[in-house]
């Protein structure tokens, strides 16, 4: 264990090796459904995915293979929306309505590319990840017109990685001007990458790519020996 996971705050779980997951990417089912053991899984280079089984909501420990993420070298923002990114409609700010955005992903039934998993975020897992953001591990990133909120993302930042968990938009690319947004603040708060876990057509748009699992480890055990700081996010300071 490094000392960034022995700093961690929260203790630490040891899950089975990722690299035994099954073809669906599984690593283990059940177990708490709690910080201590969320925070573990992506220290890890596993995430926790609720799934219904017999009736009953059971936690499944993923590690997919391939990996779907971002790298910067890959990324690439249409005109149109750089465009609209830059007329300043929209205002992209980080952390300053986490409960609005994680509700606002629970609720949304709108696949908008990247990052929506729709009902997914049950109440236990709602209640874990506000839990860590509190201790400023999971992040959200707020998207606004004329002061209303209409989109968001949140997600955990581990390392020199980031997580992005879910994704909610109200008005037509909103959560796209927000995921290019947290994308070139990533980059340069110097996270590795932005893991997305499974490919959408929308983030395959926009330049988001396969790894291989063992390709993933190895950034992630690096990241996590010095890792990155999240940050501020005001859009109102970027060039487009």
């Amino acid at each position: 264990m490094n000392d960034s996971v022995e700093n961690s705050g929260l203790g630490y779980f040891e899950f089975p090796d990722p690299r035994t997951a099954n073809e669906q990417g599984v690593v283990a089912v059940g177990g708490l459904l709690n910080p201590i053991w969320v925070y573990s899984a992506y220290l890890q280079g596993i995430f926790p995915w609720p799934i219904e089984f017999d009736d009953e909501m059971l936690t499944a420990w993923c590690s997919p293979q391939p990996r779907a993420v971002f790298q910067w070298s890959q990324v690439h923002v249409p005109r149109r929306l750089a465009r609209k990114i830059r007329s300043g409609r929209f205002r992209v700010t980080s952390n300053e309505a986490f409960d609005a955005v994680i509700s606002g992903c629970a609720e949304s039934r709108r696949i908008d590319g990247a990052l929506e998993h729709g009902t997914w975020i049950t109440a236990e897992m709602n209640s874990v990840y506000r839990e860590l953001h509190a201790q400023g591990k999971v992040h959200s990133v707020e998207v606004w017109e004329n002061d209303v909120l209409v989109g968001g993302i949140y997600g955990v930042a581990f390392g020199r990685i980031f997580s992005g968990e879910s994704m909610f938009y109200k008005v037509s690319d909103a959560s796209k001007a927000g995921l290019c947004v947290l994308l070139k603040h990533l980059q340069r708060q110097g996270f590795d990458l932005m893991d997305i876990q499974q490919m959408t057509g929308h983030c395959e748009s926009l330049g988001a790519s396969f790894i291989e699992r063992e390709s993933y480890l190895e950034i992630l055990q690096r990241g996590l020996s010095a890792p990155a700081d999240f940050g501020v996010i005001d859009s109102r300071h970027d060039s487009w």
